[in-house]
């Protein structure tokens, strides 16, 4: 799958406040993302969010 940093992409699962959409801030063996609702911070494998992923939001070049 080509993620890449500063791609927003929208999750199967909300997150806890209830916001979907989370913006790559950095790719790798894990993915460090940032959640668009409350500003929280997380680093997960790219496995497992490969597998949530609904759609993918290019950023502007």
């Amino acid at each position: 799958m080509d993620v890449r940093v500063g791609d927003v992409v929208t999750m199967k699962k909300p997150h806890p406040c209830g916001s979907a959409e989370w913006k790559i801030t950095r790719v790798g063996a894990d993915f460090k993302m940032r959640c668009l609702g409350c500003g929280r911070e997380i680093m997960a494998p790219r496995s497992k969010v490969e597998k949530g992923i609904k759609r993918i939001a290019r950023a502007e070049e």
